[in-house]
């Protein structure tokens, strides 16, 4: 039994899936949706952040977003 996992770094979405007992399944986000935004927001203060909540700060602050 062996398991592989494949990502996919698109320029707009990222998407990663796993391979299991030949059987490929699409892997859900914090968020629940199967394609993340390819989004990375660097807030001053505390974490990075990634995929949809990236993309709301896109507006807000798009000085240190990355897209």
């Amino acid at each position: 039994m062996s398991r592989v996992i494949g990502i996919d770094l698109g320029t707009t979405n990222s998407v990663v899936s796993l391979l299991d007992n030949n059987r490929p399944e699409v892997i859900q986000n914090a968020e629940g949706y199967k394609m993340t935004p390819s989004i990375v927001h660097f807030p001053e203060e505390g974490e990075v952040v990634v995929g949809d909540l990236a993309r709301r700060q896109l507006i807000v602050e798009p000085k240190r977003t990355v897209h």
